[in-house]
């Protein structure tokens, strides 16, 4: 399945911070920014992390539920979120379902060593169930102020 704008967003039920299970189907009725990152504390990762956290309030005013994603333990989640005081639930996708689902690990090398890791993209997904927005390869700087404007259009 290829992911593609005004499709219905793949399905997921995966296990968030809290160790609550979040399924897609149940947030209909939202607009949800769907955003997958390589890792928890990492530089870009934090910036993103606490940018998204900074305009919690404009997000909740677009009618908006932010859930990111990466390859991480609940337990390394729930550090991150405690260490920046994150407003948001992360998904722990250590089976990598839900990066399969939207496509978005790939080959990246590091010293030479090649590996399968996530490429930084997000999604938003409309209250609808289907895909509003597609960024991939994701520069961190200015990135939620882009998601914010996207939000704004959808919402008219």
């Amino acid at each position: 399945m290829t992911i593609e704008i005004s499709k219905i967003a793949p399905s997921f039920n995966a296990i968030c911070d809290d160790e609550t299970n979040i399924e897609l189907s149940e947030l209909r009725g939202k607009n949800v920014v769907l955003y997958f990152y390589p890792k928890d504390d990492t530089p870009g990762c934090t910036i993103e992390a606490q940018d998204f956290t900074k305009n919690i309030d404009k997000f909740m005013a677009l009618d908006a539920v932010i859930l990111g994603v990466s390859k991480d333990s609940v337990k390394k989640h729930c550090k991150f979120i405690e260490k920046y005081n994150l407003a948001f639930n992360l998904i722990s996708d250590e089976d990598k379902e839900v990066c399969s689902k939207y496509e978005v690990l790939k080959e990246k090398s590091m010293f030479g060593k090649k590996y399968i890791g996530i490429d930084r993209s997000t999604f938003i997904i409309d209250k609808k169930g289907n895909i509003a927005h597609i960024w991939r390869g994701v520069k961190v700087n200015g990135h939620v102020d882009e998601i914010l404007e996207k939000l704004k259009e959808i919402e008219g």
